[in-house]
């Protein structure tokens, strides 16, 4: 089996390293090295700026300055990994990104906390407008947008979608559900071989 660069798994809100228990071992199976980190706190409590720091210092700490390595975020795991590679230089050491059912355009659930992570992920938040200002910057990446229709943590579930990019809509029915969909998993390793 080939060498392939490094993976890693960036998780989402009130989660862990744990959600990823089935997409991780996959990845393996196929021959990635796969890497994951719990960001703390995980609750919105801290803002995703300071949670994407958090990403930024592991991979200076982990990876040699010229390895180059692919970003999976699943939901605001997403924006964490976005807000790393559009503000924190990620965008020099990632090849390929991937995000599952992330609110790249925010969602109207995150209306229920008045956390700053959470306040973060509102449609039309200073936060996200800020990374629109320069959504082309993905274009240098191989960028993929995996999302479902009946997400209804994500709402609406078409904010998940970017104009760059390839954006593939899969019929799972519930949001957790996507980092164990095989159908996700088949993409997410399709989207990794390009």
């Amino acid at each position: 089996m080939r060498n392939r660069e490094c993976v890693l798994l960036v998780h989402g809100l009130n989660d862990t390293r744990a959600i990823f228990q089935t997409m991780a071992p996959s990845l393996i199976k196929l021959g990635w090295t796969v890497y994951d980190l719990d960001l703390l706190p995980s609750n919105g409590k801290l803002p995703l700026d300071k949670l994407a720091k958090q990403v930024a210092d592991y991979v200076s700490a982990t990876f040699a300055p010229e390895e180059k390595l692919s970003v999976i975020g699943f939901s605001m795991g997403g924006i964490v990994s976005r807000y790393y590679i559009q503000r924190l230089g990620g965008i020099e050491r990632v090849k390929s990104f991937i995000t599952i059912a992330s609110p790249h355009q925010g969602t109207w659930i995150a209306q229920f906390s008045q956390r700053p992570g959470c306040v973060q992920m509102r449609p039309n938040s200073a936060f996200l407008q800020d990374l629109e200002r320069d959504v082309e910057m993905l274009e240098r990446l191989n960028f993929t947008s995996i999302w479902t229709p009946y997400d209804l943590i994500i709402v609406p579930a078409n904010s998940s979608q970017l104009p760059v990019g390839r954006n593939v809509s899969l019929p799972v029915l519930r949001h957790d559900w996507m980092v164990t969909d095989a159908r996700c998993l088949s993409i997410v390793a399709e989207a990794l071989e390009e």
